[in-house]
């Protein structure tokens, strides 16, 4: 558990200090993060590369054949407008409006789904949220 808060302090902290002109983005991952961190047995991890992404990537206690269920990336090639890159495994969920862009090989080997999001927008937010919720319920049989 030291470990996990360790983390949570880690990603607290990049929260903190996201620039303020770019609350609307912030916001969003931020909605994705609490989402994450609400669903039981679920462990994080985080991955900061400063001027490249930051990564934020949930796995589920019961998952023993892969890593991790998603990658939520805040891509950061321009800090004052960073933008969200949320991935799946395309067998861990459905995207039922199309609205990800398909990955094939791009994913730790296997296929894909990448969903990015350029501008605040609470219905692309919701529609991630489903999806994280969709992988961490197919993750905890995998």
């Amino acid at each position: 558990m030291a470990e996990q808060n360790g983390i949570v302090a880690e990603v607290e902290s990049f929260i903190e200090q996201w620039q303020a002109g770019d609350s609307a983005m912030k916001g969003c991952f931020q909605a994705l993060y609490r989402t994450v961190c609400a669903l039981s047995g679920t462990s994080l991890s985080f991955v900061a590369r400063p001027g490249v992404s930051y990564s934020l990537r949930p796995r589920h206690d019961n998952q023993t054949s892969r890593e991790l269920f998603a990658m939520i990336d805040v891509i950061d090639d321009e800090p004052e407008a960073r933008w969200l890159s949320v991935c799946f495994y395309g067998d861990m969920i459905t995207d039922p409006e199309e609205r990800g862009e398909v990955i094939p090989g791009g994913l730790a080997g296997s296929d894909g789904y990448c969903f990015d999001i350029y501008e605040a927008d609470d219905a692309s937010v919701s529609y991630l949220k489903a999806r994280l919720e969709e992988a961490w319920s197919r993750a905890a049989s995998c």
